[in-house]
């Protein structure tokens, strides 16, 4: 299930905004203006779904860097996510101990047969989400609760920024570790092999597409390790010469990327929310461009929510798809644009122009 609507307050640099969300939303705005808190969200959300709730809150340096200017200031989290006739709702409380705890959590589900929304709560004072056993319960809790489970499984935040020799695409793999693409695409290999040997037509299209930003990639190499049969690393054959393989570590960061990024957006089964932060980084213009276009595609049955500074990229969108972010009042506001308001400038200048004028929106206050 796609996400309709969220409202978020008292996180990071979020005071408190309810945001509207179509298929494609891209944020575009300043550094520090909160774009990447609000992907951050999605981080805890999936956090919240693996029950490591308590483990996100230490590795992001306790409660009290999570809340709205700390705990003196802000106390609770408060959220609200719609997505079709579902809502799940939920706040957190900080507590001595710098952690959270739940101190309301629901499911909803309001639909035309049912005129007075069938909302279930799932109590107070736990450390991580309820939902799981109200799954296990036999109710009309038990839809719900797995309705939220399956729509939270779906909402991907992806992160392929670290190309460092210890990155989890630059070293071998289970092969077997194919069901899914990874967020940070650790099992790139194991993936594609799958995808190689049973749905030929998806690599096939993969390996077309990357060839357009990397012509002299002719083929991946993808087979286990001879020494370990269980282990996968991804190799690649040169256009000009079929007999020089070369390793992964022999691509370029950005072509990388590109090459997860375009895994990500072409595989068979893809989440239904898709999100990613500044995928741009490392790449060629062309490349953005490239990506934009299969942003464009993708978002006609998926939704996507990217978080960029690539001029080049909202460049070929709709203003419609973009989302402006702006900090002022000591807060993150979030604006969408629409052709209608932006009228004859657009018969004049791009997207991109607009925003390096300051058109837009989504530059630096003082």
């Amino acid at each position: 299930m796609k996400v309709d609507q969220i409202t978020i307050e008292g996180f990071k640099s979020i005071k408190k905004s309810k945001i509207g969300l179509n298929n494609l939303n891209v944020l575009i705005g300043a550094n520090g203006a909160g774009k990447t808190n609000f992907i951050s969200f999605f981080k805890m959300l999936n956090e919240i779904y693996n029950q490591n709730l308590k483990l996100y809150t230490a590795k992001s340096g306790g409660a009290s860097n999570v809340l709205y200017f700390g705990r003196k200031q802000t106390e609770v989290i408060k959220t609200s996510v719609i997505f079709g006739p579902n809502s799940y709702r939920f706040s957190l409380e900080a507590t001595d101990e710098d952690e959270f705890v739940f101190n309301n959590e629901s499911v909803t589900y309001h639909d035309q047969m049912y005129p007075v929304p069938l909302q279930n709560q799932l109590g107070a004072g736990h450390k991580e989400t309820n939902l799981f056993k109200i799954s296990k319960s036999f109710s009309n809790r038990t839809v719900i609760a797995d309705y939220v489970i399956s729509a939270l499984k779906h909402w991907k935040v992806y992160h392929f920024h670290d190309t460092s020799v210890s990155a989890g695409m630059k070293i071998s793999c289970d092969i077997n570790d194919n069901e899914v693409l990874k967020a940070d695409a650790s099992n790139l290999a194991a993936y594609l092999y799958m995808l190689k040997e049973t749905q030929f037509n998806y690599y096939e299209h993969i390996l077309n597409t990357v060839q357009l930003i990397a012509p002299f990639i002719k083929d991946f190499v993808l087979e286990p390790l001879k020494l370990n049969r269980n282990l996968i690393r991804l190799k690649w054959i040169h256009k000009d010469d079929s007999n020089a393989i070369f390793d992964i570590t022999q691509l370029s960061d950005g072509t990388l990327r590109t090459i997860c990024l375009i895994t990500l957006l072409l595989q068979p089964n893809m989440p239904s929310t898709i999100i990613i932060d500044e995928p741009e980084l490392g790449l060629h213009p062309y490349a953005i461009t490239l990506l934009s276009s299969l942003f464009k595609s993708v978002s006609k049955k998926q939704q996507l929510i990217v978080s960029t500074q690539s001029v080049p990229l909202i460049d070929n969108l709709e203003p419609e798809d973009i989302i402006v972010v702006d900090y002022y009042d000591k807060q993150s506001h979030f604006t969408r644009l629409s052709e209608e308001k932006l009228g004859d400038w657009l018969t004049e200048y791009s997207l991109g122009e607009l925003w390096v004028k300051n058109v837009l929106g989504g530059k630096p206050r003082w």
